[in-house]
């Protein structure tokens, strides 16, 4: 099922961040550009590379106006004490959500059969509306230097009605404008 241009729905659950432990809703992704990266589990193999490789592009995707979420089935108390225990883990500044009761990836059709939620990574526009998503089987870590242009890409689309972004578009890049004269022009 794909939740490309559907709304995020309701949901509350306890995260772990800088320190702290907080809130968070569906309403929090609204009034702002949101990547929500599911992950199986903490303590394990490929999760904190790519958790990390996202704290890496953290202050790039702030920059444009973006918060960053990470979600696994794990607790918000199991978050805190990986952070307080992985070298890797240990830089994260953004918000890592708790999801032991699996409402959050289910309703994100990303929970596996072990109950555990698969590697998937959401864009969700500031009203709250998914508007890119990914999901990579367990063995294949991503690359989180891949969201900037797509961030940049659906933000451009969004201002700019009308157009849209070809493959491999970079900021700056020309797009293209869907009417009848470009039909098998391309």
């Amino acid at each position: 099922m794909s939740l490309i241009g559907k709304e995020v729905q309701p949901f509350l659950a306890q995260a772990y961040q800088n320190g702290d432990f907080k809130s968070v809703s569906e309403e929090t992704f609204k009034g702002q550009w949101n990547v929500l990266c599911f992950y199986p589990a903490d303590f394990t193999f490929v999760c904190p590379t790519e958790l990390e490789d996202l704290q890496n592009q953290y202050a790039t995707l702030k920059e444009l106006g973006v918060e960053v979420y990470s979600c696994s089935t794990d607790t918000h108390f199991t978050h805190k004490a990986w952070h307080d225990h992985s070298p890797a883990i240990s830089k994260i500044e953004y918000t890592m959500i708790g999801d032991p009761s699996h409402k959050i990836s289910t309703l994100f059709d990303v929970l596996d059969d072990e109950g555990l939620a698969q590697r998937a990574t959401f864009i969700i526009d500031p009203d709250g509306v998914v508007q890119a998503m990914e999901i990579n089987a367990d063995g294949i870590g991503r690359d989180a230097s891949t969201l900037v242009n797509k961030i940049k890409a659906a933000q451009y689309v969004r201002n700019n009605p009308g157009e849209v972004c070809p493959a491999k578009w970079q900021e700056g890049g020309e797009t293209l404008k869907p009417s009848l004269d470009l039909v098998g022009k391309i």
